[in-house]
C-alpha cells in the first residue's frame, strides 16, 4: 500500500471540496425569499379575513332575521291594536245602548220589579204575581255555540209570572212594554179561560208564563264572586 499517494505533498495547498451545483430556482430563492414570506403572510391574513367576514356576515344575517321577526311581531301587534280600535269605534254606540238598556253588566232585578209595577199601573192591569230565581249561566244549544261573548258570560234569571187578564191583549201589551226595560225571552206561556163572573172587570183569562231575563256579565267578575261565595 502506497501511503504517499493518500497524504498531501508537503508545502502544497489543500484542495477545497467540490461544491454541488444547486438548481437555478433554488439558487435564486434568496432573491425572492422576502417576497415569498410576504405573500404567505398576505394569504394567511386574507384567509383569516375571509373567515372573519363569513362569521360576521352569519352573525349579521342572524341579527337581521331577529330584527325582521321583531318588526313583523310589532306590526302584527300594531295591526291588532288598530283593528281593536276600529271595532271599538264601530261597536261602541251599540255597546253603550245595550249597557244602558241593561243587557251588559250586572242584573238589574230592582229595575225589573219597578218596571213591572209601573206597567201594571199604566195599563190598568189586574193583579199579578211573579217570582225571580237566582241568576244562572245560560247553556247554549248546539246551534248557538258559535256565539263568542269574549270576556263576558251570558247569564239568565228565570221568572215565573202569573197574570189575570181581561183579554189576551193585556198579556201582549205587558210584554211589549217590558221589553223597553231589559232583555228577556219567553220560555213558555199558557193561557186558560176562567168562568165568566158577573163582577165588573172580573178576569176572564189567566196566564202562567216563564221568562228568562238575560245579561252579559264579565266572566272574571263572576269567577271572583263565585270564589268569594265558596269561602
Amino acid at each position: 500500500m502506497n501511503a504517499s499517494a493518500a497524504s498531501p505533498v508537503p508545502g502544497q495547498p489543500k484542495k477545497k471540496p467540490a461544491r454541488i451545483a444547486l438548481p437555478y430556482w433554488l439558487a435564486e430563492f434568496q432573491l425572492i425569499r422576502l417576497a415569498v414570506v410576504g405573500c404567505a403572510a398576505t394569504l394567511a391574513i386574507s384567509a383569516a379575513a375571509v373567515v372573519g367576514s363569513n362569521w360576521y356576515l352569519s352573525g349579521a344575517n342572524d341579527e337581521r332575521t331577529l330584527a325582521q321577526q321583531a318588526r313583523d311581531a310589532a306590526y302584527t301587534r300594531y295591526a291588532h291594536v288598530e283593528n281593536e280600535k276600529q271595532d271599538i269605534r264601530d261597536f261602541q254606540p251599540q255597546f253603550i245602548a245595550l249597557k244602558r238598556k241593561g243587557l251588559i253588566g250586572d242584573e238589574r232585578r230592582l229595575d225589573w220589579i219597578d218596571a213591572i209595577r209601573q206597567i201594571q199601573v199604566a195599563r190598568n192591569l189586574l193583579p199579578l204575581t211573579y217570582q225571580i230565581e237566582p241568576q244562572q249561566p245560560v247553556k247554549l244549544d248546539r246551534f248557538d255555540q258559535r256565539l263568542n261573548a269574549g270576556d263576558y258570560q251570558l247569564r239568565g234569571s228565570r221568572m215565573s209570572l202569573h197574570m189575570d187578564l181581561l183579554h189576551e191583549a193585556d198579556l201582549f201589551d205587558f210584554f211589549t212594554d217590558l221589553k223597553e226595560h231589559g232583555y228577556f225571552g219567553v220560555q213558555d206561556c199558557s193561557i186558560r179561560r176562567q168562568s165568566v163572573a158577573s163582577v165588573v172587570n172580573a178576569p176572564t183569562l189567566e196566564a202562567d208564563c216563564t221568562l228568562n231575563w238575560l245579561t252579559l256579565s264579565p266572566a272574571a267578575a263572576q269567577a271572583q264572586a263565585a270564589k268569594r261565595r265558596g269561602r
